[in-house]
């Protein structure tokens, strides 16, 4: 068997070669030439999945290592009889934590509390369930919107996406790309959503590109409708907006759900997947690959400072959201192939990032709150000696 694989598929090499032959080509090169005698594709989303790519040839199964899946026609490969699988949910926890990261850093530059504060969550699946959970935890008030959650789910606390921006202060953004059917994102943020937000919201996108309309969130901005700015996904990519850039308090190359557990869990989902269906013995050790955290412990003495700054300080230490900032905004040179370029290369060569679950926190003269607090976020709890 023979398979073509995405270069930026996490440990794909090592996962798929236990399967079969693998070829590991660019992302944004894989061509058609390239699949004449493959029988499996794994990729991430910067391969388009569409008829041009595979018409004509002997792949059977298409595999993505993402959670997102508008990078693939799947009508069609459903209509030829191939079958494709993607990885929901694999990144969500770390598309989380940077988001309690971009929170906590804006706290500690504008020295606003988080506790209190009313957060609206537009999407609430995979990601927004795990950002709900955290910053309830943080103390905010957190109201929901998921219009296709609400209609076949019981709860009664979903709320319409008016209520939402009439009363938050933080709006962050977690829903898919869709395009059609009852309830399109694609555009949901316009002119008329920022005309409805309270004003001097914060406003967070760590969704789709697509999902927002950034001339209007300019126009939000240079109003005053937004104080800040938090983007993580542009319009096009890989190319980004400049202008976006400057007026964004943090920015970052769509690298959210870029952790190390994140990549690796779509990997392990492909890999299942394509043994699954090839009916082939699964022979990789996973414990094996997984590299030791860079930070396994932070010790920190928290008596008399405030329980978001000690959080701040923890997860500035596992996390630097301000790495991301910095190297997006060195890489937005004048020339947009350029630019374009230095995106892709700012995701492929993405440093590890471990997940706070791999750091133990010794808090010393931490009360039971904050304690709280640190292992709502992930982190393991240790006792001071």
């Amino acid at each position: 068997m023979k398979i073509i694989c995405a270069e930026t598929v996490l440990l794909g090499n090592e996962a798929l070669s236990h399967a079969g032959k693998t070829v590991i080509i660019p992302d944004r090169e894989i061509s058609r030439d390239d699949l004449l005698d493959a029988d499996a594709l794994i990729v991430r989303s910067k391969t388009q999945i569409n008829r041009e790519l595979l018409h004509g040839t002997p792949v059977k199964f298409v595999g993505t290592a993402t959670a997102g899946t508008d990078h693939i026609s799947a009508a069609w490969l459903e209509s030829k009889g191939i079958y494709w699988c993607a990885a929901p949910g694999c990144n969500a926890n770390s598309v989380s934590e940077y988001l309690v990261a971009a929170l906590l850093t804006l706290h500690a530059r504008h020295g606003f509390d988080l506790g209190g504060k009313t957060l609206g969550v537009i999407g609430c699946g995979n990601v927004g369930s795990h950002v709900v959970k955290k910053c309830e935890a943080l103390g905010m008030n957190v109201l929901r919107n998921d219009p296709p959650l609400a209609a076949i789910s019981t709860d009664p606390d979903f709320f319409p996406l008016e209520t939402i921006l009439a009363e938050s202060d933080i709006v962050t953004l977690h829903v898919p790309l869709v395009k059609d059917g009852p309830w399109p994102t694609d555009r949901l943020v316009d002119y008329r959503f920022f005309e409805q937000l309270k004003p001097g919201a914060v406003f967070i996108n760590a969704a789709r590109g697509s999902v927002c309309c950034y001339d209007a969130l300019l126009d939000a901005k240079s109003a005053g409708a937004v104080s800040h700015m938090v983007i993580d996904v542009w319009n096009p990519e890989p190319d980004f907006r400049t202008d976006v850039l400057e007026w964004a308090d943090l920015a970052s190359p769509h690298i959210a759900g870029h952790s190390y557990e994140g990549k690796l869990n779509g990997t392990v989902a492909c890999y299942n997947e394509l043994c699954n269906f090839f009916e082939i013995p699964k022979m990789w050790d996973i414990a094996a690959s997984l590299p030791k955290p860079e930070v396994p412990a932070v010790e920190i003495d928290c008596a008399h400072r405030d329980e978001e700054d000690v959080l701040h300080e923890i997860i500035r230490q596992v996390y630097d959201i301000e790495i991301d900032n910095s190297l997006i905004r060195e890489a937005a040179v004048a020339d947009e192939i350029d630019r374009a370029r230095n995106f892709d290369t700012l995701r492929k060569n993405y440093r590890v990032r471990r997940e706070f679950m791999n750091t133990k926190v010794v808090a010393q003269n931490a009360g039971n709150s904050l304690h709280r607090k640190i292992k709502a976020m992930g982190f393991v709890i240790h006792e001071a000696s």
